[in-house]
């Protein structure tokens, strides 16, 4: 692995070899990132979003973790969703229950999946008033700044465009400020209806981890990375928009995904 600082404050770059490398420096963090939770606050918030994000999780489930994580503890949300059945194959709920929760001890009453029953709208707000009653018992802690939920961890992928939960690029809910969960009916990769965290919601986040693998997201983790220049639309790239306002941005990339970062940003592993 190569390590090295990012280009804002608070962040990181992790380089991995390949992608089960990653997935073991993956599931160490997030190991890590529970066990101080669960002593500072009592409980691991932490919200996931879907791709091959999920499967590099797999490590979790596994010895040591497997026994070792203090499972009854966690407390899962979705930074975005698919407005469709849960039982859909592109049901992020689905493929996190499929690869990850059926094979670790997580309580039941601690998944909060989103409304699959009610309209995209209904269940984008709905989807608010359940976060917003999870902060008022501090179950989800609450931001210093500006009152928004401080998740312990959320853990994004990246589209090669950039996009970053159901955020794309130049897309109006980029802009939304007050808003802790939106939808939109106009995703430009299907399905196009969709639930997802706002920006603020995101970047209030005790951590952040953006994990990337393949050669078809080299040139948006560069951009995503790299300095900006003066006239750098950042709406063009939803992922370089993801800055921690009081937390830690991790990036955990393969060889490939950092083939085209600058030499003063990352290295081989």
């Amino acid at each position: 692995m190569s390590a090295c600082s990012g280009p804002k404050i608070k962040s990181e770059l992790r380089v991995f070899e390949s992608a089960d490398e990653l997935a073991t420096d993956l599931a160490e963090y997030i190991s890590q990132l529970s066990e101080n939770s669960v002593k500072e606050r009592g409980c691991f918030t932490i919200a996931l979003s879907g791709g091959s994000l999920i499967s590099l999780m797999r490590k979790l489930c596994e010895a040591p973790y497997d026994k070792t994580v203090d499972w009854t503890k966690w407390f899962v949300f979705w930074a975005d969703e698919r407005a469709v059945a849960k039982n859909h194959i592109d049901s992020n709920h689905k493929l996190t229950k499929d690869l990850f929760l059926s094979k670790v001890p997580i309580l039941n009453s601690h998944v909060f999946s989103i409304n699959d029953n009610v309209t995209v709208e209904e269940a984008a707000a709905e989807y608010e008033f359940t976060i917003r009653q999870l902060v008022k018992i501090r179950t989800v802690g609450v931001s210093e700044s500006n009152d928004c939920p401080k998740f312990d961890l959320i853990l994004l992928g990246m589209g090669p465009d950039g996009h970053v939960a159901s955020l794309f690029p130049h897309h109006p809910a980029l802009e939304l400020k007050e808003e802790w969960v939106t939808y939109i009916t106009d995703s430009p990769k299907p399905p196009p209806e969709r639930i997802t965290f706002t920006l603020p919601v995101i970047n209030s986040a005790s951590n952040v981890a953006m994990v990337a693998v393949g050669e078809e997201k080299a040139m948006a983790v560069h951009l995503a990375t790299a300095g900006a220049g003066e006239n750098f639309d950042a709406s063009s790239l939803p992922a370089r928009m993801v800055q921690p306002t009081d937390g830690k941005l991790v990036w955990f990339l393969d060889s490939t995904a950092a083939s085209v970062l600058d030499v003063s940003n990352g290295g081989s592993g």
